[in-house]
């Protein structure tokens, strides 16, 4: 047993103090599915609704047995790592500074401080990210606190990989293959150091975040030149130096890059057939069993859902994605002419499971023809090409602007 395995499941046995661990359950419905013998690692029921407090719990009290005076902590964090922090803050009885961006919802905001109470402060400091952290490493400084790093951290590593200490005694040993997201690596990098080659590792990341693909490719860590937030919870800008040390010979074979949209799609069908709720970054695993078809037929799998922090006020863009994703719903500028019968000639095209869910005038570009924003929903993919012959037929012009995204941005 190595050293960090020591570590670990010391640090799960102190976390008992704060938390049972959190489900094992094994999913009936993607089993049958896909064909394998498939569990979920449930880090969405967790107090926070992430696995973020581990990391938070396991470095706050490394600190605080070294020195029990300490008592100012600082992060910078507009989500599950503010969470975790707070809890902790609260737990060990310390004061926490939490910085979030201005424009962070405040659902969130509200979500932090009930879990910290009033050992916690929320500083909203900058529009963006970056100027948050700078001011909390600014302000950390001129307290002499302690920062909490959300990933970059051996203490946070090593509480993360508490985790798979779990899998494995609920388990009675490791699965055939666990499968996790990576956003920072803190999680990646402690399971990994954990399980070394017991059993196979899948990587996940989100393809408008996917910075453990590009330090790989890269040979060390590099700032992506654009990040998707949508996942919030795993778009990173750049991995860790402290991760990825511990994740650099990680094969390329084993990383997978999940499209935004179409986690949108497993978002739903958990919600909708399971009643689990996960926030996008907690479904990248779930979302990965679709490119791992064959690898993992008959063998266990564990998905990690690694949080469940989702604002159901987002719930309409999700399935907007989705649809789009899957080819049910698309968005055209249509050439409309100004005459007497046009828009019931238009109506006629659609078929039996065609519906328009936008209809919209931008403005007449000539006397005789107008341009029309309409978005079509159907139940079908394959019905979009009937659809578009049929209006080709009649003499409609249009364009179509789904996967477009300047436009998108400005009419949709």
């Amino acid at each position: 047993m190595t050293s960090f395995q020591d570590k670990a499941i010391l640090a799960e046995h102190a976390i008992r103090g704060v938390l049972p661990p959190t489900p094992l359950q094994r999913n009936v419905h993607l089993s049958e599915a896909f064909g394998a013998d498939i569990w979920l690692k449930r880090e969405d029921l967790s107090p926070v609704r992430s696995y973020k407090l581990r990391g938070a719990f396991n470095a706050m009290r490394k600190v605080l047995a070294g020195d029990p005076g300490k008592a100012d902590f600082v992060c910078a964090s507009a989500g599950n790592h503010a969470q975790g922090v707070a809890y902790m803050c609260k737990y060990f009885q310390v004061k926490g500074t939490i910085f979030m961006p201005v424009t962070t919802p405040q659902q969130k905001i509200d979500k932090t401080r009930i879990f910290g109470g009033e050992h916690i402060e929320i500083s909203l400091v900058g529009d963006y990210f970056d100027d948050t952290l700078r001011a909390a490493q600014a302000y950390c400084a001129d307290i002499d606190g302690h920062f909490l790093s959300p990933f970059d951290d051996e203490d946070v590593i090593e509480g993360q990989a508490t985790v798979v200490v779990e899998i494995e005694a609920q388990l009675g040993g490791m699965p055939d293959r666990i499968i996790l997201p990576v956003g920072g690596g803190g999680l990646s990098a402690g399971v990994r150091s954990y399980v070394g080659d017991r059993c196979a590792l899948t990587f996940v990341e989100p393809i408008g975040g996917a910075c453990l693909f590009a330090a790989l490719q890269a040979g060390g860590p590099v700032d992506l030149k654009k990040v998707d937030t949508f996942a919030d919870g795993a778009a990173v800008g750049r991995i860790g130096v402290r991760t990825f040390d511990r994740l650099r010979d990680v094969s390329l074979v084993d990383m997978i890059q999940v499209s935004e949209d179409r986690l949108c799609i497993t978002m739903l069908e958990m919600l909708n057939i399971e009643g689990v709720v996960l926030e996008p970054a907690g479904a990248l695993a779930i979302d990965a069993l679709k490119d791992l078809r064959e690898q993992i037929a008959g063998k266990q799998v564990v998905c990690v859902a690694s949080g469940g922090n989702f604002d159901f006020e987002r719930l309409p863009e999700v399935k907007e994605r989705a649809q789009r994703f899957a080819g049910l719903k698309k968005y055209f500028v249509l050439r409309m002419p100004q005459r007497p019968g046009a828009l019931k000639e238009f109506l006629g095209i659609l078929g039996p499971e065609d519906d328009i869910s936008r209809f919209e005038y931008l403005k007449k570009s000539a006397r005789n023809f107008g341009s029309v924003l309409i978005g079509l929903e159907t139940k079908r993919a394959e019905n979009f090409d009937a659809l578009l012959s049929k209006l080709e037929a009649a003499g409609f012009t249009y364009t179509d602007i789904t996967d477009d995204e300047i436009l998108a941005q400005f009419l949709i």
